[in-house]
C-alpha cells in the first residue's frame, strides 16, 4: 500500500524559468523605481531636485496635470514590478505566452530606448556638442550618471527575463505545459 498520495498542485506563485535571478532583479528594479515615485508622489523631497525645474517646481506648485503624471508613473512602475514576477511565477501562465513575451520585449524596447537615447543626448550636452538649456545643466550629470543608466538598466533587465520566459515556453503549447513541472 503506497503512503503517496496524488501530487499537491503547484503554488501559484513557483518559479518556472531559470535562471530567476534575472526576473528577481527586475522586480526589484521596478519596485525600488515605483517606491521612490510613491515617495515623491507623497510629497517626500530627497533625489527631487535631481530630476530638474521644468518638472519639480510645476509638481510643487501643485500642478494637476504634473501631480496627475507622478501618481501615474507610480501606477505604472508598481505594474513593471508585478509584470515582473509575472514573467518567472506560475500565476503569470494565466496569460498566453505571447502576451507575456510581447510585454517583456516592449517593457524592455522601451526602457532601453528612453535610457539609451537619454544617455547620448546627455554625453553630448556634457562634451558640449549640444547646448545644455539653463533649467537642465544644473541636473545634467544626475541624468547622465543616475537617471539615465537606471532606465537603460531596466530595459537590460526586462529583455534577460523575457529570454529566459521565451526559453521556457513550449513551442505551440500552452504556456505552463510542461514548464516548471
Amino acid at each position: 500500500m503506497s503512503t503517496t498520495g496524488p501530487a499537491a498542485p503547484a503554488s501559484p506563485f513557483a518559479p518556472v524559468v531559470t535562471p530567476r535571478w534575472p526576473a528577481y532583479a527586475t522586480f526589484l528594479w521596478a519596485f525600488a523605481f515605483a517606491l521612490l515615485s510613491l515617495y515623491w508622489a507623497l510629497g517626500g523631497e530627497w533625489l527631487l531636485d535631481t530630476i530638474g525645474a521644468a518638472v519639480t517646481e510645476p509638481a510643487r506648485g501643485g500642478d494637476p496635470a504634473v501631480v496627475a503624471a507622478v501618481w501615474a508613473s507610480v501606477a505604472v512602475k508598481f505594474a513593471a514590478a508585478v509584470a515582473a514576477l509575472g514573467l518567472l511565477q506560475r500565476w503569470g501562465r494565466w496569460f498566453p505566452g505571447w502576451f507575456l513575451v510581447g510585454g517583456g520585449w516592449l517593457a524592455a524596447g522601451l526602457l532601453v530606448l528612453y535610457g539609451g537615447a537619454g544617455l547620448v543626448q546627455q554625453l553630448l550636452m556634457a562634451s558640449g556638442a549640444v547646448e545644455v538649456s539653463e533649467t537642465f545643466a544644473p541636473v545634467l550629470y544626475w541624468h547622465l550618471f543616475l537617471w539615465s543608466p537606471y532606465w537603460l538598466l531596466g530595459g537590460v533587465l526586462f529583455a534577460l527575463s523575457t529570454v529566459h520566459l521565451s526559453r521556457a515556453l513550449p513551442r505551440g503549447g500552452r504556456p505552463d505545459a510542461g514548464v516548471g513541472r
